[in-house]
């Protein structure tokens, strides 16, 4: 009788070991917590916008009936897509802070995220970064280091095809009449398909854009800079942001096996209620952005750039894109090497 209780509580102390392990470990992989059981297995979720937290990696999607919730963090947001899809948001700050994550869903409903930051970390490196921004903002030298840094980083999509998108029939960045907003971005989406540079490189990048028309949809991007529903069209338009935020890309892209993901939307929502934007900076220029500087960059996450941070600041793909400044219109080294990894 001893040794058959000793032999079973060795087996409920191994089958305990083991259950707290893989809560230990899902809650490793999703923030702090493991993925939300109710009593019999079943997945329970609080109403209301979830966090990172209340939908950590690992849960599923099917379980917890999550597909078309909204998942938030550190102030950016995505809404969940369905089994096989990728949606990642990416923000342009004015103080060059990080903002935006990617969620995305496996084919059996899993849940994984990328570029999770954390909140304080990030604000206290602002005070560098508006340093840094300042500075190489002012400098000579700026195209000479563009050309010497080789950092990028890439946010595992691109367009495999040609990317086809429309322009907003609302309010356009700058006031621009329709014709000059499209040349405009035309031209700063060309400078990623074209990787169009000043430091001697040629273009071996075979990503593709097409402008289809003028559209009454809308980018599906909220005025909290956070990515809705989509509806299947590449909308590039202007509206309401979160003070901060200078402009957002969402895009959302289907798992390919062994390769980047697939490009299957992407919208970008310049943020004109708060900033404003010109195609044509002066000398009197003064807290506004050029126009093509921002599209350029957010060009550069539609087909897989990633951002850069700090002292990579000459990039095209670093996280503000400098009031006033045009030196984002043509590619750095970094940059071109990014496209060139994916293309």
């Amino acid at each position: 009788m001893r040794g058959g209780v000793g032999r079973a509580t060795t087996a409920a102390v191994g089958k305990a070991v083991v259950a707290v392990a893989a809560v230990v470990s899902l809650a490793a992989l999703g923030g702090g917590a493991a993925p939300p059981r109710a009593e019999g297995g079943a997945c329970t979720l609080a109403p209301g916008a979830l966090t990172v937290d209340d939908l950590p990696a690992g849960s599923s999607v099917l379980d917890c009936e999550a597909v078309g919730r909204l998942v938030t963090h550190a102030g950016a947001g995505v809404t969940v897509p369905g089994p096989g899809m990728k949606v990642s948001v990416d923000a342009l700050t004015e103080d060059g802070s990080l903002h935006g994550f990617t969620l995305a869903v496996a084919a059996d409903g899993t849940v994984s995220y990328d570029d999770l930051t954390d909140a304080d970390t990030d604000a206290d490196a602002a005070s560098a970064h508006a340093h840094a921004r300042a500075s190489v903002a002012a400098a000579p030298g700026r195209a000479r280091a563009a050309c010497a840094d080789d950092a990028y980083a890439t946010a595992g999509h691109k367009e495999y095809d040609t990317y086809e998108w429309f322009l907003g029939d609302g309010t356009l960045p700058g006031n621009l009449a329709p014709d000059d907003a499209r040349r405009a971005l035309e031209d700063a989406i060309g400078t990623i398909t074209a990787s169009r540079n000043d430091c001697g490189f040629g273009d071996t990048v075979t990503a593709k854009a097409r402008f289809l028309s003028r559209t009454g949809n809308e980018a599906d991007i909220d005025r909290d800079a956070r990515c809705m529903a989509r509806d299947g069209v590449s909308v590039w338009d202007a509206g309401d942001l979160s003070r901060g935020v200078v402009a957002t890309t969402c895009s959302w892209s289907r798992a390919v096996s062994g390769g980047p993901d697939s490009l299957r939307e992407a919208d970008v929502r310049f943020n004109t209620r708060d900033y404003t934007f010109t195609d044509h900076p002066g000398e009197a220029c003064s807290n506004t952005y050029d126009l093509r500087s921002v599209a350029t960059h957010e060009a550069g996450h539609v087909f897989g750039l990633a951002h850069v941070g700090e002292s990579h600041e000459s990039q095209t793909m670093y996280t503000n894109s400098f009031a006033c400044s045009t030196a984002a219109r043509t590619l750095g080294r970094g940059d071109v090497l990014g496209l060139r990894a994916l293309y």
